[in-house]
C-alpha cells in the first residue's frame, strides 16, 4: 500500500486543478493502469492511520525550523466547500473567507479543525502557518441522525491540544486562536493539564473581568471564593482619561513591518457564574493614528509580558493565509470522494501536502536550488508557495523516472 501513497502524493503535487485520484494517476503517466481500483482504496479502505501521519509530519517540521524554544501553534476552522446528498457530514455554515463585518454570507460544506505550526522559514522572509492535524467537525444536524453526542469547536480543540501535548510532552507550547476558543472551559482544560499550554485569544471588550479572590479570614465559614473585586470593562478603560498607555513597536504587522501601537495590561481573574475561574493577563491595545479598531487579547500565562503576548498574536495573521494557499495550488474543494472514511482522510493529506512542500523546498534551499520566478510588472524578493510548488515540481519532472520513456518506437510521425 504504501508505493500506491507514494504515487498518491507525487501525482497531487504534479497535478494541476482538480486533485482527485485519476487526474495525479494521469499527472504520473498511469491514465491506463489496468488495477486502477488500488488506489481509490488506499483513501477509502485501507488500514493506516492518519493520526501517526501527522505526527511524523510534525516532527520533521520540528527538527527542521523549531528544533529549539517554546512552539507556537494556531488553531483555526476552515470551510471545504461542497455539494452533494451523499455528503452526509455536511452543513450550512457562515463563510469567514467571503463574508465581512456588513456582509454575511453562508455556504454549505464540510468544517475543519487545524493546527497549524507557525514558524519563521528562512527563505521565505516571513512566518508561515503549517498544517499538521486536523480533523471533522461535523454539523450539528448530522450528530443528531447517527444519535451521537455533538462536539462543539472548543471540544474538538481541546482533544487536539491534548493529542499534541502527548506528542510534545515536555516542549513548551504556546496556542494562538481567535475570539471563538474564548471559552472558560477550554481554556481552563489547558491551563491544567500536566504541562500547561498557554493560549493567547481575542477577548471582547465587556467581559466580566475581576480582580482575585481575597484570603479567607480565619475560621471563615462558606465556600471560598472565587473572585474578588469587579474590575472596569476594557470598554471603560479604553476611554478613560486617566489610563496610561504603553508605546510598542510590533514587527510583521500584517506582514506590513513594523508598526507602532500602544498597549496596556494587567492581571485579572476571569470568570463566570456556575463555571471555573480562569487566572489570566488581559492587553489592550490601540493604534495612535486611530487607522484599525481597538483589540483586546487574554493569555493565561499571568507571568508573560505584553511584547510576548503581541509577539505570538501576530503570528496567527498567518493561519488564513494557508487556507487560501491550498484552495489555489493544491486543490482543496476538488476532490470527489463521498465515502465517509475518504472524506475524512482526503482534506487533511491535501493541508499536510502543504508542509510537505514546504520541507522540500527548504531541502533545495539548502543545496541552493531554490529559485524565485519574477514578473514583468514587480520585483519579487523572497519565495512564495507557488515559487515552493514550482521548484518541487521542476525537481520531480527531472528525475530519471519522468525523463526516460517506457515505450521504444521509430515511428516518427507528427500527431498534429
Amino acid at each position: 500500500m504504501f508505493a500506491h501513497v507514494q504515487v498518491l502524493v507525487v501525482g497531487a503535487i504534479l497535478a494541476p486543478g482538480k486533485r482527485t485520484v485519476t487526474s495525479a494517476l494521469r499527472a504520473m503517466g498511469l491514465h491506463q493502469e489496468k488495477h486502477f481500483q488500488n488506489y481509490p482504496r488506499v483513501l477509502n479502505r485501507a488500514k493506516w492511520s492518519s493520526r501517526q501521519a501527522s505526527r511524523i509530519l510534525l516532527f520533521l517540521r520540528v527538527q527542521t525550523f523549531a528544533a529549539s524554544g517554546p512552539l507556537v501553534v494556531g488553531i483555526d476552522e476552515t470551510l471545504e466547500r461542497r455539494q452533494g446528498s451523499q455528503i452526509a457530514a455536511r452543513g450550512i455554515y457562515r463563510d469567514a473567507a467571503r463574508s465581512s463585518k456588513s456582509f454575511f454570507v453562508k455556504s454549505s460544506g464540510l468544517r475543519w479543525v487545524s493546527l497549524l505550526l507557525l514558524v519563521s522559514v528562512p527563505w521565505a522572509g516571513r512566518v508561515w502557518a503549517l498544517p499538521f492535524f486536523s480533523a471533522l467537525a461535523p454539523s450539528q444536524r448530522y450528530d443528531q441522525e447517527h444519535k451521537r453526542r455533538h462536539k462543539r469547536l472548543t471540544d474538538w480543540a481541546r482533544q487536539m491540544l491534548k493529542q499534541l501535548r502527548h506528542w510534545l510532552p515536555e516542549r513548551a507550547l504556546v496556542l494562538v486562536a481567535d475570539s471563538g476558543y474564548a471559552a472558560l472551559t477550554f481554556l481552563d482544560a489547558c491551563r491544567n493539564l500536566k504541562n500547561p499550554v498557554t493560549v493567547v485569544t481575542r477577548l471582547r471588550l465587556d467581559a466580566a473581568l475581576s480582580q482575585p479572590a481575597p484570603p479567607r479570614a480565619p475560621k471563615q465559614n462558606g465556600r471560598p471564593r472565587k473572585k474578588g473585586k469587579r474590575l472596569p470593562t476594557l470598554q471603560q478603560v479604553l476611554h478613560n482619561p486617566t489610563t496610561v498607555w504603553q508605546s510598542l513597536e510590533v514587527a510583521r504587522w500584517y506582514s506590513q513591518g513594523q508598526r507602532a501601537i500602544e498597549v496596556v495590561s494587567d492581571t485579572c481573574v476571569w470568570f463566570h457564574g456556575g463555571m471555573l475561574s480562569v487566572p489570566s493577563r488581559w492587553v489592550l491595545l490601540r493604534d495612535p493614528e486611530g487607522k484599525f479598531p481597538p483589540q483586546a487579547l487574554l493569555c493565561t500565562d499571568q507571568a508573560a509580558t505584553p511584547e510576548q503576548i503581541m509577539s505570538w498574536f501576530v503570528l496567527g495573521w498567518q493561519l488564513e493565509t494557508t487556507f487560501q494557499e491550498v484552495r489555489t495550488h493544491l486543490g482543496v474543494e476538488t476532490q470527489r470522494q463521498w465515502n465517509g472514511l475518504a472524506l475524512a482522510r482526503t482534506t487533511p493529506a491535501l493541508l499536510g501536502l502543504f508542509s510537505l512542500v514546504t520541507l522540500l523546498a527548504d531541502q533545495q534551499f539548502r543545496q541552493g536550488r531554490l529559485s524565485v520566478r519574477q514578473a514583468a510588472w514587480y520585483v519579487k524578493e523572497w519565495p512564495t508557495f507557488s515559487d515552493a510548488i514550482a521548484s518541487v515540481r521542476r525537481q520531480l519532472w527531472s528525475e530519471t523516472a519522468f525523463c526516460l520513456s517506457s515505450f521504444k518506437t521509430t515511428d516518427m510521425t507528427p500527431i498534429f
